[in-house]
């Protein structure tokens, strides 16, 4: 592990953990961005971005510098993922899963999906996505995406009945 970094925003480039010795190397960063808010691929700001991802339509981050610097450091790649992509992630999360998360959030997890399909990231490798962004943040883009949601009235019976009636056909 490096004893200096440009990549850490946290310790101006005086890393303490490379003396625990808690990891043999470094991971290789990788970072998904949305194509119609892509600055980091395009090389340049995006002025009007446009995603789904509302907290990472951002057409020019203030950590640029950082994110650039890690991903060199690195030797990780930077890449986009379509609106489409990441709805089906996020979809695909929640009924596998059972993680409601983000539009944002799911993109860490349709780009790691990506880049697997496509052999950029190697057989065996240990892989780590960050999802922050709970799906309540941002529930109508769920909603628009579900089936009509079931109601029931708020009476144990019922609520008991609707569970069990979804377990037994699941």
């Amino acid at each position: 592990v490096c004893e200096n970094t440009r990549a850490c925003g946290f310790c101006a480039g005086r890393c303490g953990y490379h003396k625990g010795k808690m990891a043999t190397r470094r991971p290789i960063m990788l970072g998904y961005q949305a194509a119609g808010a892509a600055p980091l691929l395009r090389g340049r700001p995006v002025e009007n971005p446009e995603t789904i991802a509302t907290a990472i339509r951002i057409g020019n981050p203030v950590s640029w510098p950082l994110a650039v610097a890690a991903q060199q450091e690195s030797g990780g790649w930077f890449d986009e993922c379509t609106d489409q992509e990441i709805l089906r992630v996020q979809k695909l999360l929640a009924q596998t899963e059972g993680v409601f998360c983000e539009p944002a959030s799911a993109i860490s997890l349709a780009g790691a999906l990506k880049d697997l399909e496509r052999g950029k990231i190697g057989e065996g490798s240990t892989i780590v996505c960050t999802l922050t962004g709970h799906g309540l943040k941002d529930p109508d883009t769920a909603i628009a995406q579900s089936t009509k949601p079931l109601t029931v009235d708020a009476e144990r019976g019922q609520i008991e009945s609707v569970i069990l009636r979804h377990l037994d056909a699941g």
